[in-house]
């Protein structure tokens, strides 16, 4: 790998890195004169529809691709539906329903000048970035996708291949390290990850997961303190590693949190199609064989079934539940273990 930067190569790199401008979005003018600045908005799946008008049977104009980045002028709920979620947006040439556009934003980061022993959490702040690894055999090889609000380990600062700074990360599947533009990842303060709500008895707390109405409820007593639409396990009989889609129902307590979790097999690949969920957010298992409750951003659905078996949230939804529940952890735990928070899915 490039040879470390002493301070005043890091320096100069950092700056910039931090200051260059974002490739600004270029937006057709009749639009947003229309409807103002636009939204953006990523495809997280294969491949969506543009229709005519805001409704399933109208005429398809064209399809748009995992990845594409889709300039969001209007929402609107039309009367057509579908009922489980009527949301659709306005976008050049057409409509899209909302199921599979994750919300997104182009920001760039300060690149900071050290990191702690330890690491530090980061959140990717860019629709996706390329990472890429390094070894002396191969030099630079190019590795997971990572996606806006994703959440990793920041283990150190490298020069990357393009000759600015890269952040390392820790895969904590494997232990594997991969590097990624610092400018793409906010460093998570501190005072983001500070439990909530930490006096009251953890015997006070609890969750219920209501799956016909594809909603969570955090009490606290009897008071609700948070109330949202999820999204469950897909209801098949399908096993997928030995473990059936449907969420299990029944009452559990939450065991295991972790702020940045690799899903799937741990395959070191750059195929965007492969089951690999890298730093899935706000991680909180419930059952030993793997289901969990945590954030999602591969889907915008929330109310229908839609997991292999785990509660899927929004990404901030997620987030404050995780510091709410217990067993509490702290601002550099890559996991804690714990007899946690009751859990009720019925």
């Amino acid at each position: 790998m490039g040879e470390a930067l002493n301070r005043r190569e890091f320096l100069k790199l950092g700056a910039a890195a931090a200051f260059g401008a974002a490739v600004a979005p270029v937006f057709p003018p009749e639009q947003e004169a229309l409807f103002g600045r636009p939204k953006l908005g990523r495809v997280t799946v294969s491949q969506i529809s543009v229709y005519s008008l805001p409704r399933d049977d109208a005429r398809i104009l064209r399809q748009v691709f995992r990845d594409r980045v889709l300039h969001i002028y209007q929402e609107m709920t039309p009367p057509t539906g579908p009922s489980w979620n009527p949301t659709w947006f306005r976008v050049w040439g057409g409509f899209v329903h909302s199921a599979h556009v994750q919300a997104v934003e182009v920001r760039q980061n300060r690149v900071a000048d050290a990191i702690p022993d330890g690491g530090q959490l980061g959140e990717i702040t860019v629709p996706y970035t390329n990472t890429q690894r390094y070894s002396r055999f191969d030099g630079w090889t190019r590795l997971y996708r990572l996606y806006y609000r994703t959440t990793h380990w920041i283990t150190g600062i490298a020069e990357g291949p393009d000759r600015t700074p890269w952040y390392e990360l820790t895969d904590e599947l494997g232990d594997t390290k991969f590097f990624v533009p610092a400018r793409h990842v906010r460093l998570i303060p501190d005072s983001e990850l500070l439990p909530i709500s930490p006096d009251v008895p953890a015997g006070d707390k609890r969750v219920e997961v209501d799956l016909n109405r594809q909603t969570l409820t955090a009490f606290e007593g009897e008071n609700i303190v948070l109330h949202t639409k999820i999204s469950s396990g897909i209801h098949s009989n399908i096993i997928t590693n030995g473990i059936p889609t449907n969420t299990p129902t029944g009452d559990f307590n939450i065991s295991v949190k972790m702020p940045s979790k690799h899903m799937g097999e741990g395959r070191l690949t750059d195929n965007l199609e492969d089951y690999e969920l890298v730093g899935v957010p706000w991680t909180a298992f419930f059952d030993p064989r793997g289901y969990a409750i945590h954030g999602t951003y591969w889907h915008n659905n929330f109310g229908v079934p839609m997991s292999r078996g785990c509660i899927n949230m929004k990404n901030d939804e997620a987030k404050w539940l995780f510091r709410w529940l217990t067993p509490l952890s702290g601002t550099q735990d890559v996991d804690v273990r714990g007899h946690g928070t009751r859990l009720k899915i019925f």
